[in-house]
């Protein structure tokens, strides 16, 4: 049986195609996407207490350097093959080389479901892919129509974007007073941790209904590069993940989150920087596409692949 989390997702995907009336107010949802991050970034804290950092640097910097380098990969693939502008396809770019908080919730709630072991690391792959793609991505699309980079411009957008702020928060607050120190929230908050991502989760499967009802066949190579593309990303991350000698748990995390798409932070940033890029084909991809897929099949094909 798959994780319990992923029926609520499912719930939420059938009410919406059958055009239920079922909905999440919009404050609620808010008021989940805050905790979810707040708590991911406090469980990562907590498992770096007392942890030495330095040693942990080159795998550390090879992470951020694959943050960097998949967009890269990507753009000239958006351009050739989907036939993209220059615009959409650095903005699809910057998505796919950034990664879903959501999912990383998903397959985090997985990992320990099975108890497969975690790195006490593992928090900070969300972090540190999550911002070089969308800065890189930012800047060549500006090098090359010409205009010039306002680097420090677009890595302060990047850096205080609700969730980033959220995760290193977080994750500052759960390194710096530990288990002990969080003693007396850590029932509320860590113990409601399934639950909140529950009732995520369910939004999301209306949001992707919306998105994907009707589906646009006319980008059906988008749509092909939507599907296909975890698949490829998660097999590299596998790859990745076994020069670095990680652990069962922060392989299938890792490979999991090189293989999603960032639908809440990269949308924010492209919007403000690339006003001529269409959001809503990045939000096809990334939240209508990849984000099932992921929950839905990637997930327990990358776990097949660990074991």
């Amino acid at each position: 049986m798959p994780d319990v989390v992923i029926a609520f997702f499912a719930l939420g995907l059938i009410a919406g195609l059958v055009k239920s009336d079922l909905k999440v107010p919009v404050s609620i949802y808010e008021i989940l996407s805050i905790l979810l991050m707040l708590v991911i970034g406090l469980k990562g804290g907590m498992a770096l207490h007392g942890v030495p950092l330095l040693p942990l640097l080159p795998e550390l910097s090879l992470i951020v350097f694959c943050g960097a380098l998949i967009p890269l990969l990507l753009y000239p693939l958006l351009r050739k093959l989907v036939k993209l502008d220059s615009a959409n396809s650095a903005s699809i770019a910057a998505h796919y080389g950034s990664v879903s908080a959501g999912t990383f919730a998903v397959v985090l709630a997985v990992a320990m479901a099975n108890n497969l072991e975690l790195s006490a690391q593992t928090t900070l792959y969300l972090v540190l892919l999550e911002l070089p793609a969308i800065v890189v991505m930012l800047w060549l699309y500006r090098y090359i129509n010409g205009s010039k980079a306002n680097g420090l411009a677009i890595l302060h957008e990047a850096l205080t974007s609700r969730g980033v702020l959220l995760l290193l928060g977080g994750m500052l607050i759960g390194m710096f007073y530990g288990k002990t120190g969080l003693s007396e929230i850590t029932p509320v908050l860590l113990g409601g941790f399934k639950t909140m991502l529950a009732l995520f989760l369910l939004e999301m499967g209306l949001c992707t209904a919306r998105v994907c009802n009707p589906l646009p066949w006319k980008h059906w190579r988008l749509m092909l590069f939507a599907l296909g593309m975890p698949v490829i990303l998660a097999s590299i991350g596998l790859v990745i993940s076994g020069v670095i000698g990680m652990p069962a748990g922060s392989a299938l995390v890792f490979a999991t989150l090189m293989a999603s798409a960032s639908y809440i932070a990269a949308p924010a940033a492209i919007r403000a920087a690339i006003p001529q890029a269409d959001i809503g084909l990045s939000m096809l991809a990334a939240l209508g596409l990849t984000f099932p897929f992921n929950i839905l099949v990637g997930i327990p094909l990358y776990q097949s692949w660990v074991l």
